[in-house]
Order: C-alpha cells, then sequence, then structure tokens
C-alpha cells in the first residue's frame, strides 16, 4: 500500500532483464500481466486533453475580449495555479494519476473564472472614463469580496470529500485536494496578481484601433445584451410563473435521479481479459486439459488477442480440481478496432459451443474491491446454519437468476454433485485381522494423494518421486480391490475384507463465511445493463423465494456500489449545507444564500438528461460532477446577488432595480466564465484516448449542467431575489413591530 504502480513495475522490469542474462537460452521469460500500460497510455492522453482544455479557454477569454494583452492577463492564472498545485502536491506526496489530473483538466476552466471576474469589472470602470490606476483599484475593491465567496464556496464543496470513509474516500481524497488547491491558488492570483497586471498592461479604450473582427463581435454581444435584457424584464413581469416553472425543475430533478440508471466505477479498456473455465464435477484431469486446449485454441484464433496464459486445477480462486482460468493480453489500441467488452461479445458465442465446458470471460476492473474472485464480476452470498435448505435453495435461485434478461454468466460455487467412493471401515473385522484404521487411511494416501516418498539428486536438479497407482485405475473404482494392507502378523489383507465400498455424490467443496456455510451465485452484466438494475432485480428474486432462515448479502463491488449511494447522497446533502452555512457566514442572512443556491435543481436536470441522452449510467465520476456542479453554477448568482446588494445599499435601489441592473452589467462575466468552465470540460466530455470512458461520466454531467443551468439561473436567480427579499422585509416587519409598539406606549 502506498506505492507507485509504474515504479514497481519499472523495477520489476530492470529485475527481469537481468533475469534473461542469468537463465539458460532455452528459458523464455516474458510479461503476461502489465497494468502500467495503460496507466502510462491514460496519462499520456490525460496530458493531451489538458493541454486542449488550456487551449480552448485561452480562445474563449480572446473571443469575448478581442484585446491580446487583456487576454494574456486572466490565462496567467493557468499557469500560476496549475504549477502551484504541481508544487503543494510534491510536497503531500502525491502521485500524479487518472484522477489527480483529471481534477487539474477540470480546474483548468474555472480557475480563470476569478481572474475574468476581476479583469472584467476594471476594464469596465475604464469604459466608464476613470484612468487604469483607478480602475484597476476601485475595480478590484469592488469586486474582492464576490471573488472571495467564489473561491471559498466553491473549495468548501469538497469538504466533505475530505472526510469520506471507504473506498470512495481513498479514491476522491487528493481529487478533492488537488481540485480544492487549484481553485484556492487561482483566487489569491485574481486578487493580488491581475489587478497588478491590469494596471500595467491595460490601455484606455480610446487609445485602441479595432479592425472589422472586433466591430462585428461587439454588435453581436450587443445584441445578446438586448435580447437578454428584454426577456428579463417578461420574466420579472411573470414572476409567479417563473417561480412555478422552478418548483417544477426541482421535482424534475428528484425524478430524474430515481430512474437513471446508476453504476459504480465504469468499465475501462486496459487491453486484459481475465477467463475461467468450469467443467463437470468430477472430470479427470486429462479430460478438463483437453477441453481447456479447445478453449484455448478458439482464443488463439482471435485476431485481436496478442498473447494468453492457461492453467487448470485447485487455485487460490477455486479450490475445484474442475476449474481453469486464461489471462488474455489484448494488442494495443491502435492495433485492434474493438473495445474489450466487443471482444468479449465477440468471444462469448464461439466459446459456447464448446461441449462439456463453461466459459466465463470479464473484463477486469480498474479497481479491485473486496469479496472472493469468482468467476463472474459480481457476488451474492447465501448464508445460512441449516445446511440442507442452503443446498436446496441456491441452485433455485440460481435458476431464478439465469432467466433474469440483463444477466449473464450467471454462476454459483456451490459443487456437491462431485463422483465420490465412501469407504466404511469395519474396525472389529479390521482389529481381528490384525490392521488398524490409520493403516488403511495411510494406503489410500499413498495411491490417491500424489505422496512423495523420495527425492532423485542430480548434479544440476533434483526430482520427487511421488507414489501413486497408475493413472489408468486411478478413475477406476474397482482398483480398490486390488489395494493390500499388511497385518500386525505380516499378512497381506485385501481392503475389501476390510471395509465396504459403496459410490455416491457429495460436495466438492464447502465454502464458509463469516464460520457461517455459504454458497456464492456470481453474475455479469450484458451491455446496456446498470449495475443498480441488476441488483434490484437479484434482491427481488432472492426475497421472493428465500425462506427467512437464509440470510443474503452482495459482496464485492456490489457489495460497495450499495453502500456509496447512501453515502453519495449523504455528501451531496452535506455538500450543500456546508455552502449555505459558509454563504450565510458571508453575507450575514439567511435568505440570500437561499437565493444563491436556487439554480442547483436546474444543474441536477441538465446533467441527469445528458447523461440519459448519451446512454451513460450516473456513476461514481458523474456523481463528482453533479457535486462540483454546485460549485459552480452558484457563481453566476453570487456576481448578481453581490452587484445587486452593493446597489442597494449605496445607491438606495429597490431589489428589483438592484438586480435588474445586476443581471445586466454582469451578464459578459457570467457568459466567459459558463463558457471557460463549459469548453473546458468539452474534451473530457468528448471522451477519446485511453481511459476515457471512465472520464466521460463526469464531463457529460458538467457540460450538460451548465449548459441548462446558464440559460435557467439567468431568469430564476433574479425572481427569486424579489421575492425572497420580499418575504425577509416581511419578516423583520412582523419581528419589529412589538418593540416598536412598546417603545412608543406611554405607560
Amino acid at each position: 500500500p502506498g506505492t507507485n504502480t509504474v515504479e514497481v513495475v519499472d523495477a520489476v522490469k530492470e529485475l527481469i532483464d537481468r533475469l534473461r542474462t542469468e537463465i539458460p537460452a532455452s528459458i523464455r521469460l516474458d510479461l503476461l500481466y502489465d497494468r502500467s500500460i495503460s496507466i502510462r497510455e491514460s496519462v499520456t492522453d490525460i496530458k493531451s486533453t489538458l493541454f486542449l482544455a488550456v487551449c480552448l479557454v485561452i480562445l474563449v477569454i480572446f473571443l469575448f475580449l478581442r484585446n491580446l494583452s487583456a487576454t494574456i492577463i486572466p490565462s496567467l492564472a493557468l499557469p500560476f495555479s496549475i504549477v502551484g498545485t504541481f508544487a503543494i502536491m510534491y510536497l503531500l506526496d502525491y502521485s500524479l494519476d487518472n484522477l489527480s489530473l483529471m481534477a487539474l483538466i477540470l480546474s483548468v476552466g474555472f480557475v480563470v473564472d476569478d481572474a475574468i471576474v476581476m479583469l472584467e469589472n476594471i476594464i469596465r470602470h475604464m469604459e466608464g472614463g476613470e484612468g487604469v490606476l483607478e480602475a484597476a483599484l476601485k475595480g478590484s475593491k469592488e469586486i474582492g469580496f464576490t471573488i472571495v465567496s467564489m473561491t471559498l464556496s466553491l473549495v468548501v464543496v469538497f469538504i466533505p470529500v475530505l472526510f469520506m470513509g471507504g473506498i470512495l474516500g481513498r479514491l476522491l481524497h487528493e481529487f478533492a485536494v488537488t481540485i480544492s488547491l487549484a481553485v484556492l491558488i487561482s483566487g489569491i492570483v485574481s486578487l493580488t496578481l491581475t489587478p497588478m497586471l491590469c494596471s500595467r498592461f491595460l490601455r484606455p479604450p480610446g487609445t485602441m484601433r479595432h479592425g472589422r473582427f472586433y466591430a462585428l463581435s461587439e454588435q453581436a454581444y450587443a445584441g445578446m445584451l438586448k435580447a437578454y435584457e428584454w426577456s428579463l424584464r417578461k420574466t420579472l413581469d411573470h414572476g409567479l410563473a417563473t417561480l412555478i416553472l422552478s418548483g417544477l425543475i426541482l421535482v424534475a430533478t428528484v425524478y430524474l435521479f430515481i430512474i437513471i440508471p446508476k453504476g459504480f466505477l465504469p468499465s475501462e479498456d486496459t487491453g486484459q481479459i481475465i477467463g475461467f473455465t468450469e467443467a463437470n464435477q468430477g472430470i479427470s484431469f486429462e479430460a478438463m486439459q483437453k477441453r481447456q486446449k479447445e478453449v484455448a485454441a478458439v482464443i488463439s484464433e482471435d485476431p485481436h488477442v496478442e498473447a494468453f496464459m492457461s492453467s487448470i486445477g485447485p487455485s487460490g480462486s477455486s479450490p475445484a480440481s474442475n476449474t481453469g482460468r486464461f489471462t488474455i493480453r489484448l494488442k494495443s489500441r491502435n492495433e485492434r478496432d474493438r473495445s474489450v467488452d466487443q471482444i468479449i461479445q465477440d468471444l462469448r458465442p464461439k466459446l459456447s459451443a464448446i461441449p462439456g465446458i463453461q466459459v466465463f470471460l470479464q473484463n477486469p476492473p480498474p479497481v479491485r474491491i473486496g469479496g472472493r474472485l469468482t468467476k463472474s464480476q459480481y457476488q451474492f452470498t447465501l448464508q445460512g446454519t441449516d445446511l440442507d435448505a442452503l443446498y436446496r435453495y441456491a441452485p433455485l435461485l440460481e435458476a431464478k437468476l439465469r432467466q433474469i434478461p440483463g444477466l449473464e454468466d450467471v454462476t454459483s460455487d456451490l459443487q456437491i454433485k462431485n463422483p465420490q467412493v465412501n469407504v466404511e471401515i469395519n474396525r472389529d473385522k479390521a482389529s481381528l485381522l490384525g490392521v488398524t484404521a490409520q493403516q488403511i487411511e495411510d494406503a489410500l494416501s499413498s495411491a490417491y494423494s500424489s505422496r512423495q516418498v523420495s527425492t532423485i539428486y542430480a548434479p544440476n536438479n533434483s526430482f520427487q518421486v511421488i507414489l501413486e497407482l497408475e493413472p489408468q485405475h486411478q478413475m477406476d473404482r474397482a482398483a480398490l480391490g486390488m489395494l493390500y494392507i499388511r497385518s500386525s502378523k505380516g499378512a497381506l489383507v485385501p481392503l475389501n475384507a476390510l471395509a465396504k465400498v459403496s459410490a455416491n455424490v457429495g460436495p466438492l467443496t464447502v465454502n464458509h463465511q463469516g464460520q457461517l456455510p455459504a454458497v456464492t451465485l456470481s453474475f455479469s452484466l450484458r451491455p446496456g445493463v446498470s449495475l443498480g438494475e441488476a441488483v434490484s432485480a437479484v434482491q427481488g428474486a432472492a426475497w421472493a423465494m428465500l425462506p427467512p432462515t437464509i440470510t443474503t448479502s452482495f459482496q464485492g463491488t456490489a457489495q460497495a456500489f450499495q453502500s456509496s449511494i447512501k453515502g453519495l447522497g449523504i455528501l451531496l446533502v452535506m455538500a450543500i449545507l456546508v455552502i449555505y452555512i459558509v454563504l450565510g457566514i458571508l453575507y450575514e442572512s439567511f435568505i440570500h444564500p437561499l437565493t444563491i443556491l436556487s439554480g442547483l435543481p436546474s444543474a441536477g436536470v441538465g446533467a441527469l438528461l445528458m447523461l440519459l441522452l448519451f446512454s451513460v449510467e450516473l456513476d461514481i465520476y458523474g456523481f463528482v460532477g453533479i457535486i462540483m456542479l454546485i460549485g459552480l453554477v452558484k457563481k453566476n448568482a453570487i456576481m448578481m446577488i453581490d452587484f445587486a446588494l452593493e446597489a442597494q445599499r449605496k445607491e438606495g435601489k429597490t431589489p428589483a432595480e438592484a438586480i435588474y441592473l445586476g443581471s445586466l452589467i454582469r451578464f459578459r462575466p457570467i457568459m466567459m466564465t459558463t463558457m471557460c468552465a463549459l469548453l473546458g470540460t468539452l474534451p473530457i466530455a468528448i471522451g477519446w484516448g485511453a481511459g476515457a470512458e471512465a472520464r466521460r461520466p463526469l464531463g457529460l454531467a458538467v457540460v450538460g449542467g451548465l449548459l441548462f443551468s446558464q440559460l435557467i439561473t439567468l431568469y430564476i436567480t433574479p425572481v427569486i431575489y424579489i421575492y425572497l427579499d420580499k418575504f425577509q422585509t416581511k419578516v423583520r416587519g412582523k419581528t419589529r413591530s412589538p418593540r416598536l409598539q412598546k417603545a412608543n406606549d406611554p405607560a
């Protein structure tokens, strides 16, 4: 634990290279499974995605500002934030992995937000006729509190993540720390470096000459602002309808969250396939070897397979002798046009046509969580003190699960039909003939247990001498009659004279879990079926047919999924609660934080609709995207409400006038920051390169949430601000009236 996979693999490869020089030329030493290959490919692709995200964000800034020097100023927040984050990650001894790099990609879209807001406010003062230095001082002072609010409220979203336990906490801890560091550093840069650069490099608007592109883009922006101004007036005139719409959006968020397919960790293409085989119970080693070779022949014919290893017999994952294993290495991504999951689906019908053996293939998960290594991906365990009831109902439930359309490779570890021979010793007769029970057991052990009786030493090697029956007699029950035991008187007594031999079937293995007999059913999912749907279906089938004496539980990944669904719901509530508390402290109000958070349902609707549109499950990464939206969406409301509160206090404007003016003045920075976050996340949402299938749910959730909430919050936030301000005024009036009456009482 705590070691780096790539470093360990490099050290092992170096050792293997040294071993190759020392072993004979007739021996070939190859690496079959190398997890670092997919890790290196994924990190390389994420670096390319990071570079693309940076370019897109800078392009957005330039298109809105249309000035090179003004574009450079907020863009400098990117290298400062990223380099500063790397420095602190190094001090914390963090690894540069997929999650930390993904955090940096996501941070690219909003570390420039604070600098953009600062720059835009300074430029607005310059356009009002103020000098560069005066505009920098006044603009930075005016917008400073807004930036602090935006930065802190985004960072505190990840506080609950830092205190999470279990596998989720370990997975997301470095992600949360990395993204929080980037945001904090960007906030510091925007409050210090950005105003200084503005005072040095910005020029007054009247001194700059603009080309045709500037004029056209200015007309386009003016048209957008005019359209927004007209539509905002209409929205404010129909405030009640807007409130009803916001309520419907909240209901839609809850409904979509209930119906959306839910997963845990997305499947990744690591270029590896794990396979398990199972034949009839009691099959001989030679017959099992023959069938395993037939499976190997089919696998070797697949053009996407580069190498594989095959083995049969008892192992750590299965003590049964009728099982086998495959480890398959595929060709690199650029040499094949099919993903791991597609190749598995291609192989299934070919392998199922082989008689006398079942083959189970699975794409190894990116993180293996608890549970035993079973023939299928997910485990469901039955336990009970009544062994007969357990063995009776387990096959019935297995048959029921096979009928569920979304499941495949349904199997179990229950093996109770193994042919066996019972040797019942007649102890009285054996005692009369001078033979002990221990002698009989030793004779059977020597004949059937591959007993080592000696070792032959050669100059360069050693050879074990194994005592056993000849292979042609090992499966012949009649061979027991040819076993003789020497009595205490020196006579050879046949086994048939000492014991009764009978044939029946019995358990090959008896598994236990928590000191109770247990049967584990395992299953995989068909393409397009979510883990949440499968878990519900399996639970429903178990509850419908199992007696109360048998307890059930999911194991491994399925168990972690169940606990994560509950944990993620708590995490979401805690994130919203923490933001509300922080905003309440910053604004010294119970009402204004509610206004700021009013846009969250629209972000949830957008994120969930986008996932449904692309048939992507809501998994761990998608849920992290929704949590990030909590921090991103409220930025728009903070910018509008800060201006409105300032206008009410200093200029005496009414709430309606203040929020209307704030919405128009903050329209440009809102559009800029949203577009930066949107395009910064777009490369993740598109999903290309190694490991893209894992990152895509997060990107889609953020892009969908930003698109929908950007449109909705521009209209809903002003309306809710006005209504909540009226409510606050009404409440204050009621609480103050008795005091005023008492103060004016002549008594």
